[in-house]
């Protein structure tokens, strides 16, 4: 399987190493924005809160 793969890869020339790099990197840089949204976006709110409570204060 990894020889049909790599004889695939090869007669595509740079771009068939090129592509499975990209999508990987894609696909870490997709799973790290959703994890870092999905961590912060409960701490947010309670910042967000926080924010508005005090502009209204200093106002």
């Amino acid at each position: 399987m990894m020889t049909a793969c790599f004889n695939a890869m090869g007669s595509m020339g740079w771009l068939g190493w090129l592509m499975p790099i990209v999508m990987l990197s894609l696909l870490g840089l997709g799973i790290a924005a959703l994890a870092k949204y999905l961590f912060s976006s409960s701490s947010a709110d309670s910042s967000s809160s926080v924010d508005s409570s005090s502009k209204g204060a200093s106002e």
